[in-house]
């Protein structure tokens, strides 16, 4: 079940993330990216700016995703799933349910680090394209995804 997460699940929701993003941060040789150095104070601040939903299986928070809206652009972010249900559809989920719930977006943006390939087949195949890639450093490329209505 997806839905929107509450207040009171912002904890858990941050502790998923960590764990999450782990095996990003292990690509890149960097355990300091956002989401690993995300304070609870910031994700709270998330939670008044964006959409936030989670994915729900046996009252046990297993996956999320934000997002915001900004003109006609809805910026994703933050998509995660627990390891353990990976490849079960539930990122897929997450995504339908987020561009529903954003849907007066014309345009849907959101990216992620180019030795990402998991990530990178998985947004292509959701129908996102490849629009810019940004050098980070030596051991970052950010790759640039948008889906247009």
């Amino acid at each position: 079940m997806v839905e929107k997460a509450l207040y009171e699940d912002l904890e858990e929701i941050l502790k998923l993330q960590r764990l999450a993003f782990q095996s990003e941060a292990k690509l890149s040789n960097d355990f300091q990216i956002p989401p690993l150095t995300q304070t609870l104070e910031g994700i709270r601040e998330d939670y008044l700016n964006q959409t936030i939903l989670k994915a729900v299986l046996c009252n046990k928070i297993i996956g999320s995703v934000r997002a915001y809206k900004e003109g006609d652009i809805c910026y994703i972010g933050r998509v995660i799933v627990h390891p353990d249900h990976q490849n079960k559809g539930i990122g897929k989920l997450l995504m339908q349910k987020i561009e529903e719930e954003l849907y007066q977006c014309s345009k849907y943006s959101l990216f992620t680090g180019k030795k990402s390939l998991r990530n990178i087949h998985f947004y292509s195949s959701l129908g996102y394209k490849l629009t810019r890639e940004e050098y980070v450093n030596d051991n970052l490329t950010l790759i640039y995804f948008e889906k247009v209505k």
